[in-house]
Formats: C-alpha cells, sequence, structure tokens
C-alpha cells in the first residue's frame, strides 16, 4: 500500500548540497544507485535525503496509484486530465519504497506541508498534492516518486570523498523535461564533463 504524509523535514539547518543534484560515478559499488541521478532535498549534519530522478517505478502507473489510495470522490474513480493520465511514476530510492513524494515547481505551495528546497523547487509528501494533480490543480512541473534515497550523519560526504559522487546544479530542464534515459548524460554535460572520460578515470582518483 502506498502512502503521502507530513514529511517531516526542518529548514532550520541548510546544508551544502540542498537542491544539488549527485551523480553517481561509473565505480558506484552501491549496485542500487548505478548510473544514478539524484536531486538533495534536505541536507545537514544529521544526514542527507534524496530522490532518485532518472528510474522509473515499474509495474504501477498513476491511475492504478491513484486508485490505490482511493483517491475518488464516493464511488466514482477520480479521471485525472488526460495528459497525466501517462504521468511517469519515478523510483525514488530503496527506502520506504511505498511512500510518495512530489518534487516540484512552486506555483503550489501548502504551508506547514511543503518543503522549499532551492531555486523554486520544492518538496510536498500529502495526499492533498497528489490529489491536485489528479485535479488538475497541481504544480506545473513536476516528479512523483515513490521511495526516496537516504544517508545518516555524514555517511554521504564520506561517499562524496570517496569518489563515489559528483555534485552540480541543475536545471529546469534537467528535472522536469529531460527524458528519463537521458538525465544522466545531460546531468554530466551540466559539469563540463565528458562522459567517456569520466568513464576511463573511474577507480583511478
Amino acid at each position: 500500500m502506498y502512502t503521502f504524509s507530513d514529511i517531516g523535514l526542518s529548514k532550520a539547518r541548510r546544508g551544502f548540497l540542498d537542491g544539488q543534484v549527485l551523480i553517481a560515478m561509473p565505480g558506484m559499488s552501491d549496485p542500487r544507485f548505478a548510473n544514478s541521478v539524484i536531486y538533495i532535498c534536505a541536507h545537514s549534519e544529521e544526514g542527507a535525503m534524496g530522490l532518485v530522478i532518472n528510474k522509473a517505478a515499474q509495474h504501477i502507473n498513476f491511475s492504478e496509484l491513484l486508485g490505490q489510495l482511493d483517491l475518488m470522490p464516493g464511488d466514482t474513480p477520480v479521471s485525472p486530465p488526460e495528459q497525466l493520465t501517462e504521468l511517469q511514476i519515478h523510483s525514488g530510492g530503496p527506502v520506504e519504497t511505498g511512500r510518495g513524494f512530489v518534487l516540484h515547481s512552486d506555483d503550489y505551495f501548502v504551508d506547514k506541508s511543503t518543503l522549499p528546497v532551492d531555486n523554486g523547487i520544492c518538496l510536498t509528501a500529502t495526499l492533498e498534492v497528489l490529489r491536485a494533480v489528479a485535479q488538475g490543480a497541481g504544480p506545473a512541473q513536476l516528479i512523483l516518486a515513490l521511495g526516496y534515497a537516504g544517508w545518516g550523519p555524514g555517511q554521504l560526504e564520506a561517499e562524496i570523498c570517496a569518489n563515489g559522487w559528483l555534485n552540480c546544479q541543475p536545471d529546469n530542464h534537467l528535472l522536469f523535461e529531460t527524458e528519463l534515459e537521458d538525465r544522466y548524460n545531460q546531468a554530466v554535460k551540466l559539469i563540463g564533463i565528458d562522459l567517456a572520460m569520466l568513464s576511463s578515470e573511474a577507480g583511478h582518483a
């Protein structure tokens, strides 16, 4: 069963990776994150949380998700706008894979439920945002993800120091417009690195 609930994240102490994307190095030792691009939603001394933005969730589509969450008026199933029926659901990471998150533009905001991240990008994880999307009243740009990637205190910093990840500032085109299969290469281009050179240098840092 899938759930959407208050994300419970505080912005009191902003981390330097908030709003950045992590790009897995070719030598990534954890197969769950091979070729991943992860948008960091929260980073502090207590750890980090982010969403994989370039992998699709399997065996579930938007309409099916609405049905499983019982988002329907009375006995009539919700009928989302036609352009949303094919909305891609992302596999946001290996942690709490039944929990939903919406990364979106800041034209949608609910006090005490929406977390501003960086540069006009927000995170909301309540049923209200999903209901708004289904009714055509949600954010103009969004990523709908199930699950997330999480790190304990100092864990992500250690992985970066061990050359597990590159990081850069994303743009809206990468986050919301680039096809999933092209996001890894596009993220690498934002850093200005040749992907072939990156592959040849992996493991030699």
